[in-house]
Order: C-alpha cells, then structure tokens, then sequence
C-alpha cells in the first residue's frame, strides 16, 4: 500500500472513508479522477491504470518542483552563496534528467498497455 502525500508531507485522501489501495489526489494532476484507478469499490480500473496514473502524477510534481528550485537559487546568487545556488541548480537539472526517464518509462507503460 502506497499513500501520496502533499507538498508539506500529509497524507491526501480523495473520499470519505474508503478503503483504497492508494489515496492520491487527482486536483491539479492533469488526469483528472476518471483516469485514476483505485482499488474496487471507488473506481477502480486495474494495477496498470494506477501505475499510469500514479507516474504521470509524479512526472508532472517533480516539474514542479524542479521549476520552483530555480527562483531560490538566484535568490542564494543575490545573498553571496554562488556554490549552493550551483548545487540547486544541479538538482534541478537532476530533476529534469530524471522526468526524461520516467516520461520514457511511461511511454513504454502506454506501449504495453496498448498490446495487453
């Protein structure tokens, strides 16, 4: 079992009570809830539209995250610490380096999906 959790690391449910297998939510995500697949009894579809989901959520959080590290890093530029600027500016390349992984891994999900 897997729960996602929002930026400030609480846990996010998307129901009343459920017992799913994954709580997530679908806000600002991109796919919307008719996309996602939970476990039976609150729209559930199978284990691969989850994972579909689950990655294409965490492809587009870590863009996010990547876009927001970049402001910080001119603002450490501006108060004298050049080398930890460099090193968030790093990170995000790092960020973006791995979305092209994981943007491939979901290409290749899709692919999958497409023969099963």
């Amino acid at each position: 079992m897997h729960v996602i959790k929002d930026d400030q690391g609480n846990p996010v449910s998307h129901g009343s009570g459920s017992s799913c297998i994954s709580e997530h939510s679908c806000e600002g995500s991109g796919h919307g809830c008719g996309g996602c697949a939970q476990a039976s009894g609150c729209g559930a579809k199978d284990d691969r539209q989850e994972a579909l989901a689950l990655l294409q959520y965490m492809i587009q959080h870590n863009a996010h995250h990547a876009a927001g590290l970049m402001p910080l890093a001119d603002n450490l530029d501006k108060l004298g610490m050049g080398d930890a600027a460099s090193q968030l500016r790093e990170g995000a390349s790092d960020f973006q380096k791995g979305n092209m992984r994981l943007s491939l891994a979901l290409t290749l999900m899709k692919e999958h999906m497409k023969e099963a």
